[in-house]
């Protein structure tokens, strides 16, 4: 369980990494983009993409152990 969490940790920081490192501005100019956006809707957006993340690492874990 923990190596699952690592690895999730992991995964998460290589992906920020890279947006940092190969997009620095057009990061910003995400971040200026979501500063307009309303708190409620933000919340929203991250309740969805929350809820898409769960489902997806459950099939993703379903597909990979129902053969083992």
């Amino acid at each position: 369980m923990i190596s699952h969490i690592a690895l999730a940790i992991g995964l998460v920081l290589v992906v920020e990494g890279l947006v940092i490192a190969l997009a620095p501005s057009r990061l910003e100019d995400l971040l200026r983009a979501l500063a307009q956006i309303p708190p409620e809707t933000r919340r929203m957006l991250g309740l969805a993409a929350i809820t898409f993340g769960t489902i997806l690492v459950w099939l993703a874990k379903s597909a990979f152990t129902a053969g083992a």
